[in-house]
C-alpha cells in the first residue's frame, strides 16, 4: 500500500484537514462511545459522508453469534442508504487500540458499492488521524457495480 500516508503528531484533531472532517470525526467517537462490544471489548465508530454533504455515524454493534456482528461501517451505511443518499465521498473510522485499524474486507466491498477508489478513508485513535488511505489502495482490483457493466 505504497500511498497510504501516515499522520503524524494530530493532536487531537484531524491534522489540519478542514473543519467538515473535525465534525466527522467528533461524530465517530461519539458512535464509538455507544458501540456494543461485550465479546470482544473493541470499539469501532464510523461517519461517511455523503455526496449530498450529509453526515452518517456508526459503531459495531455486537452478537453472541459473532458471523452476525455488525461493523461501525456498515452501520453508518445503512443509515445512510435508509435516508436516500448513495454516493460516500469520504469515511472517518476511529477506534482505541494502539494500531490503525483499517475496515474489515466486507466493509471494503460494502464501501466499493457506494464510492470510488479515489474517496478517502481516513483511520483515527483516541488522538486523531492516524493514516489517510484511498479505497483503491485498500481494496485494488475491487468488485462492484462497474465489473457488472454490461457492453451495449
Amino acid at each position: 500500500m505504497s500511498g497510504v500516508e501516515p499522520v503524524a503528531g494530530s493532536g487531537g484533531g484531524a491534522a489540519g484537514a478542514p473543519p467538515q472532517l473535525q465534525e466527522m470525526l467528533d461524530r465517530a467517537r461519539g458512535a464509538l462511545a455507544n458501540a456494543h462490544a461485550p465479546y470482544s471489548r473493541f470499539r469501532i465508530g464510523a461517519c461517511v459522508r455523503a455526496g449530498s454533504g450529509r453526515l452518517y455515524a456508526g459503531c459495531n454493534v455486537e452478537n453472541a453469534s459473532f458471523p452476525v456482528t455488525q461493523c461501525a461501517e456498515n452501520t453508518a451505511i445503512g443509515a445512510m442508504v435508509a435516508a436516500g443518499d448513495r454516493q460516500i465521498v469520504e469515511v472517518v473510522i476511529v477506534t482505541e487500540g494502539a494500531e490503525p485499524c483499517p475496515p474489515c474486507g466486507r466493509c471494503r466491498q460494502q464501501l466499493t458499492e457506494f464510492a470510488g477508489p479515489d474517496m478517502r478513508i481516513y483511520l483515527c485513535g483516541p488522538e486523531g488521524v492516524r493514516v489517510t488511505a484511498t479505497l483503491g489502495e485498500l481494496l485494488p482490483m475491487a468488485f462492484g457495480p462497474r465489473t457488472l457493466t454490461r457492453p451495449t
